[in-house]
């Protein structure tokens, strides 16, 4: 009788699902309604009846899954059994119902009901066109030629959340090289306070020892430099996120400064906001947006570097850059893919690994509070 009843369901189901469940809510809460379509799309997978998905029927799942404009992204046993060991808690090379049903309201929440935050960095004048222009860096790229298509995403692209960056320095600023008297210079520092020229790296000794890389001086606080650009669109609605506030510390990351010694507002505006998914854009490449990419893997979110709205100082610090976000999991796209992303029409397998190593984390979180409260009692 069991058998005819998981066979009955298993017709109720079409192969077909994804479609109908993209941004649909019934991942957000666990309804009576919610649970029935989660138990009925993995009786329609559970092709033998007995009650799991192995190995084969969850890549046969995930082939489905993951798709670009209906056609699935070509899957080997390898990609799918990663990410199969990552929502199997107890590690038994299937998924039971409820391995499934976690699985449901947290990993394909993040796959089929993304809310996504487009981060623009540091689209300001002294980038694009002031003391510190990518232009004269040594890659010569033109910042001016990515505001077209960062406007482009701003008007066309229903991002949940849009966040801008800026460099907000004090005027003393430690990676400001005309300040580089300022500091006393470490004995093991290579360059000398005297022989100090912009790009080159010292060691200073105060207030600490650490090694700082050196810039002209750009984005004063207050100052025209520091400003975004003009032709750059500016939501109304939208966080601002200022860094490199202290004088002592520099911070290319929208998330850290670099000493990780003090963090921005951005994770708890995010949470708030229930953000999984973040595209980054703008300058430097191989300087802020990289940092910034990387807290961004860092903290959970599945993170997309928009790579032809991006500017960069040096062919192979951008192309040392791209190496390092592919290796954390970030995906690298172009701007034209970004609308069908957002939309979860395309759901690349990376991203969707990325989402089950966030559950894999919470769940471990989870278990460990759950025992340290035993414990406790």
């Amino acid at each position: 009788r069991g058998q005819v009843s998981w066979n009955r369901a298993m017709e109720e189901v079409p192969t077909q699902t994804f479609e109908r469940y993209r941004k649909s809510g019934v991942f957000r809460h666990p309804s009576a309604e919610n649970v029935r379509e989660c138990e009925l799309c993995f009786r329609g997978f559970d092709k033998d009846g007995d009650g799991f998905l192995n190995k084969e029927e969850f890549h046969a799942f995930s082939a489905e899954l993951f798709s670009n404009n209906k056609q699935s992204y070509p899957l080997s046993a390898e990609q799918t059994d990663s990410i199969l060991r990552l929502l199997d808690t107890n590690k038994d090379g299937r998924l039971d119902l409820n391995e499934f049903k976690t699985a449901w309201f947290y990993w394909l929440r993040q796959v089929l009901d993304c809310k996504s935050a487009l981060i623009v960095v540091d689209m300001q004048n002294d980038f694009i066109d002031g003391s510190l222009a990518v232009r004269s860096c040594p890659a010569r790229e033109d910042g001016t030629a990515i505001i077209p298509t960062i406007n482009r995403l701003l008007e066309s692209v229903s991002f949940d959340t849009v966040v801008y960056t800026a460099d907000w320095h004090p005027a003393n600023h430690c990676s400001f090289v005309d300040n580089v008297q300022l500091r006393e210079i470490h004995e093991t520092s290579e360059v000398s306070a005297d022989n100090a020229q912009v790009m080159d790296t010292v060691i200073f000794a105060s207030p600490y020892t650490f090694e700082q890389k050196l810039w002209p001086a750009h984005c004063v606080q207050d100052s025209h430099g520091a400003e975004f650009h003009p032709d750059l669109k500016v939501l109304e609605d939208h966080i601002l996120v200022r860094k490199g506030l202290d004088p002592d510390v520099d911070s290319y990351s929208a998330f850290w400064d670099n000493m990780k010694k003090s963090a921005t507002p951005l994770v708890s505006e995010l949470a708030k906001r229930h953000i999984t998914d973040v595209y980054i854009c703008g300058i430097a490449t191989d300087v802020c947006v990289e940092f910034t990419s990387l807290d961004a893997t860092e903290h959970g979110f599945r993170t997309v570097l928009i790579e032809d709205a991006c500017c960069g100082v040096s062919e192979e610090g951008i192309k040392e850059t791209k190496r390092k976000l592919k290796e954390a999991g970030a995906v690298l796209v172009q701007s034209s893919e970004v609308p069908d992303m957002v939309d979860c029409q395309d759901r690349p397998p990376q991203l969707a690994y990325q989402a089950a190593v966030n559950v894999a984390m919470a769940t471990r979180a989870a278990k460990s509070m759950h025992s340290l409260h035993n414990n406790m009692t």
